[in-house]
């Protein structure tokens, strides 16, 4: 009977999560259409809320399963030292997330812009299709092809907007 009422409650809190995310989505476009932000970066705001949610769900459900704080911690600080690991031992891939969250909050690039990289080495011209977090996707105007440039280029290379 006691797994029963715990089961509920991770239940009621599943609902709750749902409910949440819900009222999330509807309050946040409305945001942005108060604040004038950007279409295309809804969908990062809202995963990063959404994840942030699930973190909190499944720290919930764990104290409601009755696995103890210090259990979590350190189950918690293991991932992150492997991960830690993984990318120091992978040091541009780190660099590519790093320059992704500062072309998303702090450069002048925008998707649907129309753009030219300033470099000898890297002289491409094209329209920024997609913003990921290892790579900005470039369509040349020319021959309609694809042209993936990873975020550290955009990020230290001279950028040329042609709007």
């Amino acid at each position: 009977m006691k797994y029963q009422i715990k089961f509920v409650l991770i239940f009621l809190i599943l609902a709750g999560l749902f409910i949440l995310i819900y009222v999330t989505k509807k309050h946040l476009n409305e945001f942005i259409k108060n604040r004038g932000i950007e279409i295309h970066r809804r969908k990062t705001i809202l995963q990063l809320f959404c994840f942030s949610y699930y973190i909190l769900f499944v720290l919930l459900s764990a104290l409601i399963l009755g696995i103890s704080i210090v259990e979590f911690v350190v189950f918690f600080s293991s991932i992150l030292a492997v991960i830690g690991v993984g990318f120091f031992a992978q040091w541009s891939i780190l660099s590519n997330l790093t320059a992704a969250i500062i072309l998303f909050f702090n450069h002048p690039i925008r998707i649907g812009n129309k753009i030219q990289i300033l470099d000898i080495e890297f002289g491409y011209c094209g329209k920024v299709l997609d913003i990921t977090n290892f790579y900005v996707l470039l369509e040349n105007e020319n021959d309609k092809s694809l042209i993936t440039i990873p975020n550290t280029v955009i990020l230290y290379k001279g950028v040329k907007v042609i709007d």
